[in-house]
């Protein structure tokens, strides 16, 4: 992970200062209170289950030290507990709950079956070539029961994983995002024009700057 990231882009800014102002209705603060009181622990998954889930997670969207973890398995478990759907299915994909049953088994079967060890349990570079058979579509484990491993990659993990990371405060305020524009709305629209609601992105030697106006920002 790079010193940017690690960093951030925009020093002294917490979207959740918006959170008492006008800058936010009462429906966005009511949905993203619900993030936030999630507890990380599962609510659907059993416990093998859930250790695989974690690992994904930390795989697919490594988190930087220094700032509170945004739960991502929980909420991923927490759709999957919810019965929450997509709109669609894919051929030959079941239902999202059994999608993630077997793939998360699977991982374990073939963590077991290649290296004796289950998938949670691996180093990070076994974890990763494991879910790269996943992506590219070559892992095999009977858990998977017909279920192409790289359609659940894209349409799941992708989706599911990547998609809960970036729903929470915690990573609007990494990559400076203001929350849904209700009732404010966004006014300068041209490039590299920002509102005065906007945090300010950091440039090299001007941190404390950017870090200063970003602590005013709401």
């Amino acid at each position: 992970m790079s010193d940017e990231v690690t960093r951030g882009r925009y020093p002294g800014y917490d979207v959740l200062a918006k959170r008492d102002t006008p800058s936010w209705n009462d429906r966005t603060r009511e949905v993203i209170d619900k993030r936030l009181a999630v507890e990380n622990r599962p609510a659907f998954l059993d416990e093998a289950e859930w250790r695989a889930l974690e690992a994904l997670c930390d795989r697919v969207v490594p988190q930087p030290a220094g700032r509170p973890r945004v739960p991502v398995g929980a909420l991923v478990d927490r759709q999957l507990a919810a019965g929450k759907l997509k709109g669609y299915r894919l051929k030959d994909m079941p239902q999202p709950a059994e999608a993630w049953k077997r793939a998360l088994a699977a991982l374990d079967e073939a963590a077991m079956r290649d290296m004796g060890r289950p998938f949670a349990n691996l180093p990070a570079a076994d974890q990763d070539r494991l879910l790269g058979r996943m992506k590219d579509g070559t892992l095999e484990a009977a858990a998977l029961r017909g279920m192409p491993a790289k359609t659940f990659w894209a349409s799941h993990v992708i989706h599911d994983v990547v998609g809960s990371y970036y729903a929470h405060p915690t990573a609007w305020s990494e990559m400076g995002w203001g929350g849904p524009a209700s009732p404010r709305g966004y006014v300068r629209l041209d490039n590299n024009s920002r509102d005065p609601w906007e945090p300010m992105e950091a440039v090299p030697g001007k941190e404390a700057k950017a870090e200063r106006e970003n602590k005013r920002v709401v």
